[in-house]
């Protein structure tokens, strides 16, 4: 019934086109209706247009700790890609459905809709929350702001499991995700009159050059346990747009470029390096050729990782319920690390595989869902007694197809 009911869900689900360009509040609708059928607390943030909004809904009593069902609601671009059925219909073939999100990650709060009148038929002594988030998938943009009212309402749950596409194994850390883009505003002329213009592309070219350099630097700062592949914090250019011919002096360029940190001291370290060089080097010389020229970084979003705890409460849970034991760590980034920043105890552990995720024809199998499914209702004793750990209740479903 359980499965039956998620595959409904997940059907309407991609049948929202949530791209993060777009809105994505018909789904936000859809589910916000579904949980407060069932008595759920709803509460909405918005961005700056409301025209995308985040839900955090609870089930239970209003009090401290409980637990978090974490997923975003956005979905990546289709556009150029070779799809063999409309991204946006879902389509069953065999034992998986098909379409934009099924994996990446409709599909785990599908799952957590579909077990929400479980919740509320049980006696919970303690809340489960249900947190879906808007714009994940370009830079974590909407959690920040469902987390700050989090806290504004005075009561901190004790642990969240976000759903990302996992296998089901239970991943315990990951990379952060720092983005921006660096803007170089110089002054146009005749590209035979060079000295008289300030070539906006050649600053933002020793800018990339810069970059290059301290990734190579921060190389020799790997932590000699690190359990990232590669083991060290990088950094990569990703686009570099300027110019207008190749016969006049540009005076604009853009450098869209990434961080992934194994941790906050080599971002600081990093950040401070890169933002002196650009501010305090190739600034001043460009504005001493004119005065207003100027470099800008714009910061897209900083994402912090999720930091290996080896003994948090919700590690232990996640692997009583699914039986995974293995150390496991991924190189994607995620919300996970938001919610550790706000001292909550947090894993990653969906249904589905990342290789799916962002490809043509993204699918999901069926036998991912229930083993998620197996896994949400072994919270349900956890929530009534208020027992976390519970040594031995782990479901045997989970010994057979978890990747």
């Amino acid at each position: 019934m359980n499965l039956e009911r998620s595959i409904e869900i997940l059907s309407d689900l991609i049948a929202f086109p949530t791209i993060s360009s777009d809105s994505n509040m018909n789904l936000i609708d859809y589910a916000g209706e579904r949980l407060q059928a069932l008595g759920a607390n709803i509460e909405l943030t918005y961005d700056t247009d409301r025209n995308k909004a985040n839900l955090f809904a609870t089930l239970g009593p209003d009090t401290d700790g409980g637990i978090v069902l974490s997923g975003h609601t956005d979905v990546v671009p289709v556009e150029g890609q070779p799809w063999s059925v409309d991204p946006f219909t879902p389509v069953i073939r065999g034992e998986r459905m098909y379409g934009r999100g099924a994996c990446d990650m409709k599909a785990f709060i599908a799952c957590a809709l579909a077990m929400a009148p479980r919740f509320r038929e049980a006696d919970l002594v303690k809340p489960v929350h249900f947190a879906f988030s808007f714009d994940e998938e370009v830079g974590c943009l909407g959690a920040p702001l469902m987390l700050e009212q989090v806290d504004r309402s005075g009561h901190k749950p004790s642990m969240c499991i976000v759903g990302e596409p996992t296998g089901m194994r239970v991943i315990e850390g990951h990379k952060g995700c720092y983005e921006y883009n660096t803007v170089f505003t110089g002054l146009e002329g005749h590209c035979s009159m060079p000295d008289h213009g300030v070539n906006a592309v050649e600053y933002a070219a020793r800018f990339v050059t810069y970059l290059m350099e301290v990734a190579e630097e921060l190389k020799t700062r790997a932590p000699t346990d690190s359990v990232f592949d590669p083991p060290w914090t990088t950094i990569q250019t990703g686009m570099m747009s300027g110019g207008i011919a190749r016969n006049v002096i540009p005076r604009h360029c853009q450098v869209d470029w990434e961080m992934r940190p194994v941790n906050g001291a080599d971002a600081r370290l990093a950040l401070d390096k890169i933002h002196h060089y650009a501010n305090n080097y190739l600034a001043r010389e460009m504005q001493a050729r004119h005065v207003d020229a100027k470099v800008f970084t714009h910061v897209i979003g900083e994402v912090a990782g999720l930091e290996p705890m080896p003994h948090s409460e919700a590690l232990k849970v996640a692997r009583e319920l699914t039986g995974d034991t293995e150390k496991s760590v991924v190189s994607f980034s995620t919300e996970a690390g938001l919610f550790q920043e706000k001292d909550i105890s947090t894993v990653v552990c969906g249904p589905g595989s990342i290789s799916q995720a962002h490809k043509p024809d993204e699918y999901v199998d069926f036998d991912q869902v229930q083993l998620c499914l197996d896994m949400i209702e072994g919270l349900v004793p956890r929530l009534t007694t208020w027992n976390l750990s519970q040594n031995g209740c782990s479901p045997s479903s989970f010994n057979q197809k978890r990747p």
